[in-house]
């Protein structure tokens, strides 16, 4: 059975970093595209960033070029680094696996806390 446990969430101020990582078991790591999502409270979840079996990635706008995600396939792992960090990136932070031919195959982890203040 496939698990996602994220971790390195926490609390910095405005303009700070962090580098969430998301670990993945039960699954086939090379066939499963990953991304990150973010909730905000009282807001819809949103997309944040994916990267595919094959290493292409994708960002939001509200993130592109402070935020860079990237896959350690040895370690199943998934890395998010959030440079200058914006109040407005405030949120739970979600990982999610996604199989690259079978997209109703995907798996969600419970999320982490990024607090973002001054």
């Amino acid at each position: 059975q496939a698990q996602i446990v994220e971790s390195g969430g926490g609390s910095v101020q405005i303009g700070g970093s962090l580098t969430l990582s998301c670990s993945i078991s039960g699954i086939i790591f090379s066939t499963y595209d990953m991304g990150w999502h973010r909730q905000a409270p009282g807001n819809q979840r949103e997309f944040v960033a994916s990267i595919t079996t094959g290493g292409d990635t994708t960002y939001a706008d509200s993130v592109k070029g402070r935020f860079t995600i990237s896959r350690d396939s040895g370690k199943s792992t998934v890395l998010l680094q959030m440079n200058n960090l914006k109040a407005e990136d405030t949120a739970v932070y979600y990982c999610n696996a996604v199989h690259r031919a079978i997209r109703s195959a995907n798996c969600w982890g419970l999320g982490t806390q990024v607090t973002v203040s001054s």
